[in-house]
């Protein structure tokens, strides 16, 4: 019933909304109900929905229940006709604080921006909210109208440059129009509109600039999706010159960034929750080409780079990751008994890891030698300093012993689990 009236939102694997090109989140809100007070007969289509996070972006208002369906409705901006004041009363002291709008609806009960009826919606918040702020930003968003910047093209150059061609002293026959001071004066006219016309070209040069980066950043994020949903589904016996290009493809997409990053303005008291799910759709994709397994570090690096000028703290970064059990998610934070700390998938498996070991370390030269943390790390295709740690946590299930020199940690296989210990003979010594 619910999708008759409101459109729904595409939710990632996270319970994060899908945005729109150059669509940026702006306010959060917590324990929201979004209900309609009409009784008209296009208003019954409407859903109440109750208990849920409210997020005004540039384009629309996304409404995601907590649930672990994880089901989101959207309200387009464009949709909206008007906002009504908030009028203080001795009633509203004592209730929760309302914002109350009208929608345009189609004939057969829709949203819509062009629609023939209209009804009123009510957003009913019952946490601690900052009214007059998320009050300003709804105001602003709407008046803003960012989603119709794409349609407008400005066409100034074309103007200025018939009004200078229609200018100047000569006539289209090649005579003289003006001479003397007349003449001195149009032609530094002349003069002063083609600087005009170079300045707002370049200024229409920049623009365009711009506006192809904005195109690039949500060409990049489209095939990152696509990257993160086909990654599951595609065949494995792909060639190596594809698996090179798209790992290649994955660092191109790393390092155009995050479109709109979760700050603790727009979120307030949300920030850690939707800080933790924008962090856990990110790092896919680096975990797909670690392996499944990523340490911490790395990631506090590669997701400050993403968010450019909007940095996060290391304390932020932990209470990101400690929220994933609480979320369907499918990454865990893991703490090896040396300290080190990691982020890795829960599909991960230690035991294809120490396989891996076993058969480096049986080989022939590593039977003598041993192996060391740059060995397994070009076998497992990881970081030394993580290979040391999957070494050292084979070591103490036993799968492996050590031998310390001046050159470092050697790693050989544990031979005594191959004695037999009910086929040995103790020698007892005595005085």
């Amino acid at each position: 019933m619910a999708g008759n009236c409101l459109p729904a939102v595409q939710v990632t694997g996270s319970g994060r909304p899908v945005l729109l090109p150059n669509e940026i989140e702006c306010f959060f809100l917590s324990s929201v109900d979004v209900l309609c007070e009409d009784t008209e007969p296009n208003a019954t289509s409407f859903p109440h929905l109750k208990s849920g996070v409210l997020i005004l972006t540039t384009h629309r208002l996304l409404w995601l229940s907590d649930s672990p369906s994880a089901v989101a409705f959207a309200i387009p901006l464009a949709a909206i006709s008007h906002i009504f004041s908030h009028k203080k009363s001795l009633k509203s002291m004592f209730t929760s604080p309302r914002v109350r709008f009208q929608v345009s609806l189609s004939p057969e009960g829709r949203i819509s921006a062009s629609g023939s009826s209209s009804v009123v919606v009510t957003i009913v918040v019952k946490g601690k909210w900052d009214y007059d702020a998320f009050l300003a930003k709804f105001w602003g968003n709407w008046r803003g109208r960012a989603w119709e910047e794409a349609e407008s093209v400005s066409s100034s150059g074309s103007n200025v440059a018939a009004a200078a061609s229609s200018s100047g002293i000569y006539s289209s026959d090649g005579t003289v129009r003006m001479v003397g001071v007349s003449g001195i004066l149009r032609k530094e006219q002349e003069m002063w509109e083609s600087t005009d016309k170079s300045l707002n070209e370049a200024f229409q040069d920049l623009n365009a600039l711009m506006s192809k980066a904005k195109e690039m950043v949500m060409l990049a994020e489209k095939m990152r999706q696509k990257l993160l949903s086909g990654s599951s589904s595609q065949s494995t016996t792909t060639g190596d010159e594809e698996i090179g290009s798209k790992e290649e493809m994955q660092e191109l997409l790393l390092s155009v960034g995050i479109i709109s990053p979760v700050t603790k303005e727009s979120a307030g008291a949300l920030y850690h929750q939707q800080l933790s799910r924008q962090l856990a759709d990110f790092v896919k994709v680096p975990l797909e080409r670690a392996g499944g397994i990523i340490n911490l570090i790395d990631v506090y690096c590669l997701f400050n780079r993403a968010r450019g000028t909007e940095l996060i703290s290391p304390d932020d970064l932990l209470q990101a990751c400690s929220l994933w059990e609480k979320f369907d998610v499918s990454l865990v934070l893991r703490k090896f008994d040396s300290g080190v700390m990691v982020i890795q998938t829960k599909s991960h498996s230690d035991e294809e890891v120490i396989t891996k070991i076993k058969i480096l370390v049986m080989k022939p030269d590593a039977l003598r030698h041993g192996i060391s943390a740059s060995d397994a790390a070009r076998t497992l295709g990881v970081a030394p300093a993580m290979a040391k740690e999957h070494l050292l946590s084979a070591e103490s299930k036993g799968v492996l012993c050590r031998d310390i020199s001046p050159d470092g940690f050697r790693f050989y296989i544990n031979l005594f689990l191959e004695f037999d210990r009910d086929d040995m003979y103790f020698a007892i010594y005595t005085e």
